[in-house]
């Protein structure tokens, strides 16, 4: 199946709300992670989102050249031409670009989206993320407005966020930033739907004590009902129809059951990429630990090619990042939940 189409995803992120589920969203930097994450979400029979930060594509694009919009433009592509061997829908997703990023990123690939419409495809990506969570909110919401009128011309859809995730993740580094910061409070719930609603479909990162990072379970606090009350105070002024999408930034360390909580109040999309890091590099480590003296070339000797290929070890790390993506979808109760045929 081709990536899903502006009206598709649209669907699917009804159908989450509806249901009552969230979707993977795996952050991919090559042709191996991107396959993982296609094999995950078809064999559970899962929709999903894959998506591109400015390091995924800077890495993408090479170390020769660094160009993270340009690297990004080259997965997107491929990611097009792959998903059409697997009967669910995908959507592609840009992960948090900074205000400082906007133009040398974000510009370059709503010009992509604008070619190929013009070449009668649809828009590159379906959906990117705006952070403006690093500014205060009435600018953050003055250049969300901006971006979100030349998303919705070209049938994207918008994620902004306001509070701000903790930590360090590939080039988002809040790790700083007093406690306060990692709250949205009901006030900016309120705020960032009046501001945007009017102009187009958006998704919202609001933050509930949630922290980019590698941490053991139960290590992150999170408050979901900050969710529950920002939804609430929303709906209160402007009927359940106002109902957001939510998204779920650092879910890393946290227990089953607050994530589950947060699909009750409205998240219907959660941003993986740590975990499925160490699902793709612990097989590649046993790989190299088990077969050391072929990878290696020891005392003069020619090491052994089927060890050091490699496609040997690549193919073990897919493996591994697909069995935590089907994890994920189990998690956040998508596995089975496609909608591919229906719409």
């Amino acid at each position: 199946m081709p990536i899903a189409t502006p009206e598709q995803y649209c669907a699917m992120l009804d159908a989450a709300q509806k249901g009552g589920y969230a979707y993977p969203a795996i952050n991919v930097t090559s042709l191996t992670t991107i396959n993982g994450a296609l094999r995950a979400f078809s064999e559970a029979k899962s929709d999903g989102i894959i998506q591109i930060s400015t390091g995924g594509g800077e890495f993408a694009s090479g170390t020769s050249v660094k160009d993270a919009a340009f690297g990004a433009i080259v997965l997107a592509e491929a990611c097009h031409l792959l998903a059409e061997k697997h009967d669910v829908l995908i959507a592609l997703h840009t992960d948090h670009c900074h205000p400082e990023k906007v133009e040398g990123f974000l510009k370059p690939l709503l010009e992509a989206s604008r070619k190929r419409i013009a070449e009668g495809k649809g828009p590159l990506f379906q959906s990117h993320m705006f952070d403006g969570s690093v500014i205060d909110l009435k600018e953050n919401l003055t250049i969300s407005k901006e971006l979100l009128k030349e998303c919705a011309e070209l049938g994207i859809i918008l994620e902004v966020e306001a509070g701000c995730v903790g930590g360090e993740e590939d080039g988002h580094d809040t790790s700083g930033l007093p406690i306060e910061k990692l709250y949205t409070t009901p006030a900016d719930m309120v705020e960032v739907y009046e501001a945007l609603q009017p102009i187009g479909r958006f998704l919202f990162a609001a933050t509930f004590g949630n922290v980019h990072g590698a941490y053991k379970p139960g290590a992150v606090k999170l408050k979901p009902t900050i969710l529950r009350d920002g939804q609430k105070a929303v709906t209160d002024k402007h009927g359940e129809a106002a109902e957001m999408d939510l998204v779920f930034h650092g879910g890393s360390g946290s227990d089953l059951s607050e994530i589950r909580e947060t699909l009750d109040y409205g998240v219907v999309k959660m941003n993986i990429d740590t975990d499925t890091q160490y699902a793709f590099t612990r097989p590649i480590v046993t790989h190299i630990c088990e077969n050391i003296e072929g990878v290696l070339k020891i005392d003069g000797e020619v090491g052994n090619k089927k060890a050091y290929d490699p496609r040997a070890y690549l193919k073990k790390g897919e493996l591994g990042l697909c069995e935590r993506m089907k994890t994920a979808c189990d998690d956040l109760r998508s596995t089975r939940q496609t909608i591919f045929g229906k719409v």
